[in-house]
């Protein structure tokens, strides 16, 4: 599965959206927080998709990490916004994803 994150200047790598101050370890299972956050809909647990694609998300600053989740349910969501995603309680970021481009 997969996810998009801010890439830092120092190259570590944050969420986009909520508890942006936060980094990702790589390969350490970390626990979803729920932290509600004004002006977007609550949804508790890590965000990832099925497949490195989120049309409606802008990629400037962000790369997409290959992660493994556990605790998850499954959204389907329209193609426009990346179709399948899943919220889990729990997320390891394996690895970043080279740039395609």
């Amino acid at each position: 599965l997969y996810k998009l994150v801010r890439q830092m200047k120092d190259g570590s790598l944050a969420p986009l959206f909520i508890n942006q101050k936060f980094r990702f370890p790589l390969d350490i299972w970390i626990e979803a927080g729920d932290q509600p956050t004004k002006g977007f809909a609550h949804r508790p647990g890590w965000h990832c998709c099925k497949h490195p694609i989120a049309p409606h998300l802008s990629k400037k600053g962000r790369v997409w990490v290959e992660v493994e989740i556990d605790g998850w349910i499954e959204h389907q969501r329209p193609q426009s916004q990346g179709g399948t995603w899943y919220t889990a309680n729990y997320m390891k970021v394996l690895r970043k994803l080279r740039d395609p481009s």
